[in-house]
């Protein structure tokens, strides 16, 4: 699992490098040019697999990758999406083959093959979310489904920002990747999330000059002197992070968000996937900001 964060670590810090947007969805070839939509679709995306079954494409999917485990009624298999092996991804005989990270010859290999592929890389905002999961119901055929998806997301994200004023005295934040203290500032597609409410990230003076790409470690004592309104953590699935356990951290338990019990514990696949899911990582930070303002 350590191996695992530290990858997925590297895959993020090289979006955020290389910066994304929409026009950076790779087009699908040629699947969606044909009248045919694709059966047999395969997917080594997790984020992907999401966007898939969330458009009504689920019963067109027939393998997916070790970590595409979401939906619960995905096919998982022991297909590696970070080392993808084109001869195996062959033998189930997809017609459709989803992919977010390219090591440089998977799309070309495969559409020798003649097996068609669509890219949907990190994205770096909210737009880019709304062009892949379009680009996936049109290459689908599950337009429809797309266009609902898209609809429903950007209210559900309006609602729950809709109702925070912003402060003359903005609530500051800690975000936890992992437990060496790695957090993301205000650059990257998380730090914008949180922006989007108006509070302010202790991170971001941390990386002023981007060289972490948006990821800086910080010290146990930045943290504990900086004494956020709130603390994410991002490290609940994999590392078991709980406010007990963060409480329980020396010198923590003097924080003003351990005090008053506002340290919320995310769902650490959610906050990688920038997919349909997003949505419940907004609503888990309008949650949080309507427990604080509870307390007076």
């Amino acid at each position: 699992m350590k191996k695992l964060l530290a990858l997925l670590a590297a895959l993020a810090i090289l979006a955020a490098a290389c910066g994304s947007d929409a026009s950076n969805t790779a087009p699908a070839t040629p699947a969606a040019e044909a009248e045919d939509v694709p059966h047999r679709i395969l997917s080594l995306s997790p984020t992907g697999t999401e966007m898939l079954f969330a458009i009504g494409a689920g019963d067109q999917v027939i393998a997916v990758d070790s970590f595409s485990y979401y939906p619960p009624e995905a096919p998982v298999t022991d297909l590696s999406a970070f080392e993808p092996n084109i001869e195996a991804i062959a033998e189930f005989e997809p017609d459709l083959v989803v992919f977010d990270f390219d090591p440089g010859d998977l799309a070309s290999g495969l559409e020798t093959l003649g097996i068609a592929t669509i890219g949907v890389p990190a994205a770096a905002t909210f737009d880019d979310i709304y062009a892949e999961i379009a680009a996936l119901g049109e290459a689908t055929g599950n337009v429809a489904g797309a266009d609902e998806l898209i609809a429903s997301m950007r209210k559900r994200i309006k609602t729950a920002v809709f109702a925070h004023q912003r402060s003359s005295t903005p609530l500051t934040y800690y975000h936890e990747i992992d437990t060496t203290y790695f957090s993301l500032t205000s650059s990257t597609f998380a730090g914008q999330i949180y922006e989007l409410f108006g509070l302010v990230n202790i991170a971001d003076a941390q990386d002023a000059d981007g060289s972490a790409f948006g990821y800086p470690q910080l010290s146990e004592e930045y943290i504990i002197d900086q004494d956020p309104d709130l603390i994410f953590l991002a490290d609940v699935l994999y590392e078991g992070q709980t406010l007990d356990a963060v409480a329980a951290r020396p010198g923590w338990d003097t924080m003003t968000a351990v005090q008053n019990g506002n340290v919320v514990e995310l769902n650490d696949d959610i906050v990688s996937r920038w997919g349909p899911r997003v949505v419940e990582y907004v609503e888990a930070i309008d949650d949080a900001l309507l427990a604080l303002s509870a307390q007076g």
